[in-house]
């Protein structure tokens, strides 16, 4: 059942996406989560504590966090396969877990930003999907970024929970989703955070791990299937630059893109206000990039997350029939 609901979650947010009248009416799993880890933090990550207190705090939080997302999950699970039509509804909940639609939205938004609008429309677009200072990038590194954003994003917000998915069920893909966010809420390298977040950091390595080279093998089959991508210099790019990457899991998926478009990706960035040194994906790559090439890489994301939705299709078949 479970890789059937993976299935069927991707092909229905893939077709439906994320509703913007539920999001008004009830928000989104996501949000709820967030709001629990902020309680947490607030309530728990006290600043007169000792670093070690305060990690042992931020574990504790994640489980927590954890403990409550699972058994809410699993009596949602129940609760709906008691009644006709059960997994439809079970499938309708998952849907709001990969992210196919409002990813590629918000990425093509840059690109139209750029053409449009120019670098100023490109900047305040980028802005809403990535975390580096925008008054920094000029024209190529807005479309580095957007690129980057899709790249990584396509392995931690749509491989990664239909991984979870096929793997838990429920309770697993919305597990998966509050280490994710919890991650990405207290998992940074500040003072406030850099202990009381360490647990949320670490077991989001982990948990991504299987996604992320998931995701480096479909973006090496897609570019098989686009025009003008090459596969082989996607394979050389993961081989050479993926393990510099400052993520253990976000090199595969960022290398692979950037070696299959014959670009340069990520490389030294602002984020308030420092400049961090951070070695190219794609080394050697063009760096001359526009929004053509936010373009090129949209193809090759969807091609990707078709044949991800054929794998699981597939293998739902596949323990169906036997």
């Amino acid at each position: 059942m479970y890789l059937s609901l993976a299935f069927l979650a991707l092909l229905t947010e893939r077709i439906f996406g994320y509703p913007d009248w539920v999001y008004r009416l009830i928000g989104h799993p996501v949000t709820w989560i967030g709001k629990l880890i902020s309680a947490l933090d607030a309530r728990w990550n006290r600043e007169g504590d000792t670093p070690s207190h305060r990690r042992l705090w931020g574990i504790f939080a994640l489980a927590v966090v954890l403990a409550v997302v699972v058994s809410l999950s699993l009596l949602l699970e129940s609760l709906l396969l008691a009644v006709p039509f059960g997994f439809i509804l079970v499938v309708l909940v998952a849907a709001s877990l990969p992210a196919q639609r409002s990813l590629e939205q918000h990425v093509e938004a840059v690109a139209a930003a750029m053409e449009m609008g120019g670098l100023p429309a490109g900047r305040r677009s980028v802005s809403m999907i990535v975390g580096r200072d925008p008054e920094n990038l000029d024209s190529p590194a807005v479309c580095r970024a957007a690129i980057e954003s899709l790249a990584e994003n396509f392995s931690d917000g749509i491989v990664a929970p239909a991984f979870w998915l096929g793997v838990g069920g429920l309770a697993g893909g919305v597990a998966y989703k509050a280490i994710n966010t919890a991650d990405s809420m207290i998992g940074h390298r500040t003072d406030r955070h850099e202990a009381f977040g360490w647990a949320s950091a670490r077991f989001d390595d982990l948990v991504n791990l299987p996604a992320s080279r998931l995701s480096g093998v479909l973006f090496v089959v897609a570019a098989c299937l686009v025009p003008g991508a090459s596969p082989s210099r996607a394979i050389a790019a993961i081989r050479r630059d993926a393990r510099y990457h400052r993520s253990p899991n976000a090199g595969w998926p960022e290398a692979a893109m950037a070696g299959a478009l014959g670009v340069a990706l990520a490389g030294p960035r602002s984020y308030g206000g420092h400049m961090i040194e951070v070695r190219f994906m794609g080394e050697g790559g063009r760096t001359n990039l526009d929004a053509s090439d936010i373009r090129r890489a949209l193809r090759v994301a969807r091609v990707a997350d078709a044949l991800l939705i054929g794998i699981f299709g597939l293998a739902a078949l596949a323990i169906l029939r036997a």
